[in-house]
């Protein structure tokens, strides 16, 4: 991921979540030099993305889209397997990751890729009205 790409990956976050990650956010994680990563369709369109960030032997999957359109394809794994080697290739021991409780989707691929529950982030996640809603945090070990 470049900051050019910083455009269209904010039309496709804001397409997927209710709450989506700003502009600051993807300009901070590319200043920070963590892995930032595009997914392209064959048009060479950005289908997808991911950033990852190393940690003492722990990966943290900071953010992973699949463009709404484009769900369902099979291109979330195609992203958890980069995600997995990138993490192996740094000698990480696990990756780890933080989902709404919400987000059914994306915790049955998450469950089904080997990520296990390992615990809970209280009023972690800004909710409509006002609310907070919890994240649940996942593991996999590598």
């Amino acid at each position: 991921m470049q900051e050019s790409d910083l455009p269209t990956v904010l039309l496709i976050e804001r397409a997927a979540y209710p709450f989506p990650w700003t502009h600051g956010n993807f300009l901070d994680s590319l200043h920070s030099g963590y892995e930032s990563w595009v997914l392209r369709d064959e048009s060479g369109a950005i289908a997808g993305y991911f950033l990852l960030m190393m940690a003492v032997e722990e990966a943290h999957l900071l953010n992973i889209t699949v463009r709404p359109n484009l769900q369902g394809q099979g291109l979330g794994i195609m992203q958890l397997d980069k995600v997995s080697a990138l993490a192996r290739e740094r000698h990480m021991e696990s990756v780890l990751l933080e989902v709404r409780p919400s987000n059914q989707r994306a915790l049955g691929i998450y469950e089904q890729y080997g990520f296990i529950q390992i615990g809970r982030r209280r009023a972690y996640y800004p909710a409509a009205d006002n609310a907070r809603e919890d994240a649940i945090v996942m593991r996999l070990s590598l």
